[in-house]
């Protein structure tokens, strides 16, 4: 294998990068409305890529979450153009003003936004990442180096050459989104060890990626490990919302990382038969603790390893808590500090556990379903982060962006 792969790539997207720091929101906005039609031209030539991939990924065995996350329909397809052209709409973070301020020592200070540089995106089946991580570098002024998993490669590459083709007919370098060129595992360890080349790592897939990348990466890393998800139905919760955000929550897209995968009923909430029959009739299997199993004979018995779990199936895991701190404390061991949800109709108890979570989104009376760039309003995201540093929850347009201070003398000397 050629090792110089991977940094010939960084090296020409750091070049690709000054020419965009100094693009109008104008061109920038150009190229992606050009992307956006683009396609929606190459619509069926998308999809018929995706079916090589579809096909190759039934034969090997892929569980039905990853296949849902691979799929690409004409629905899909145009989402992938809306969501472009949202981007196009969104304001151009770089060169905002965060804040201004003027000390006694006579400077003018100013902290602006500016890009993060090159962004290296590694990440697995889902081939609508190729187009929100090449729109989201455009827009933010990035570069991005991307290295899709092989189930979807003919996917993302079919993506990519719209980008490179509307890029190549602009004033902006086509560097500035780059696909590695071959599957071969080893350019992965080797993004993850190019320190000085890119700036930051974003990795999207499975747990093992997700460990592998944190475990190895000399760059530094903006991922969540674990969708492990919680709705907590309070006693004061309305019966018929409760069911409607349940079921949805677990069963609208069971293989994302917003899904529900615990669900924790307060022992005083009048009707918890109803929302473990609603589970079971659609579908999902119900593991749980002595107190539901009593109400349903059809739900089995849940082990230590089911509250640690991230399902991404037809499953989940439940039981009954005394109250709300209770529940509290539950979230606080077994959460993957991904999203979080109350249900309930007391504001005083939905208060508290809002304050009280500690995910990167924490959500009251609505679906963890919603965590979700395109639904928090930012076009698309490049991924969840669960840290504390830099961004958490949907990052998007402002997660990718630092800053820089600049300082406005007249001749300023310090004493």
């Amino acid at each position: 294998m050629n090792h110089k792969i991977i940094e010939t790539l960084a090296h020409n997207a750091r070049k690709a990068v000054k020419k965009i720091a100094i693009a109008s929101t104008d061109e920038k906005n150009k190229i992606l409305r050009a992307s956006a039609e683009a396609v929606r031209r190459a619509k069926n030539d998308i999809v018929m890529a995706n079916k090589i991939d579809l096909a190759a990924a039934k034969k090997r065995g892929l569980d039905a979450a990853l296949l849902d996350r691979l799929m690409l329909n004409e629905d899909r397809v145009e989402s992938i153009a809306i969501a472009i052209e949202t981007i196009a709409s969104l304001p151009d973070p770089i060169g905002q003003i965060i804040d201004e301020s003027q000390p006694l020592n006579g400077l003018q200070l100013s902290r602006v936004r500016i890009a993060i540089g090159v962004l290296g995106i590694i990440y697995e089946s889902r081939p609508n990442v190729t187009a929100d991580a090449a729109a989201l570098a455009i827009k933010s002024g990035n570069a991005a180096i991307l290295r899709g998993g092989s189930e979807a490669v003919n996917s993302n590459h079919a993506i990519h050459k719209i980008f490179h083709q509307t890029l190549s007919n602009s004033d902006i370098p086509a560097d500035i989104v780059q696909i590695v060129g071959d599957q071969d595992r080893a350019h992965v360890g080797d993004m993850l060890r190019s320190q000085g080349l890119i700036d930051m790592i974003i990795p999207r897939g499975g747990k093992s990626l997700v460990k592998r990348v944190q475990d190895e990466a000399r760059v530094p890393v903006l991922a969540h490990l674990d969708g492990i998800c919680h709705i907590y139905v309070h006693a004061s919760a309305d019966p018929d919302m409760a069911r409607e955000i349940i079921l949805n929550a677990k069963m609208r897209r069971t293989g994302i990382c917003g899904a529900m995968e615990t669900l924790l009923i307060d022992q005083n909430y009048p009707k918890p038969a109803q929302l473990i029959d609603a589970l079971i009739e659609a579908g999902c299997e119900v593991r749980c603790d002595d107190m539901i199993m009593e109400l349903d004979s059809r739900t089995v018995s849940a082990e230590t390893v089911d509250w640690e779990t991230e399902y991404l199936d037809a499953i989940v895991s439940a039981r009954i808590v005394s109250d709300l701190d209770h529940a509290l404390e539950h979230i606080e061991q077994y959460s993957s500090g991904h999203t979080d949800a109350i249900i309930a109709q007391d504001d005083t108890a939905a208060h508290l556990f809002l304050r009280s979570v500690d995910s990167a989104i924490v959500m009251h009376n609505s679906s963890t379903q919603f965590a979700d760039g395109c639904e928090f309003g930012l076009g698309a995201e490049i991924g969840i982060a669960t840290g504390r540093l830099h961004a958490r929850g949907p990052v998007a347009l402002e997660g990718l962006t630092t800053y820089k201070w600049i300082a406005r003398g007249d001749g300023a000397v310090r004493p």
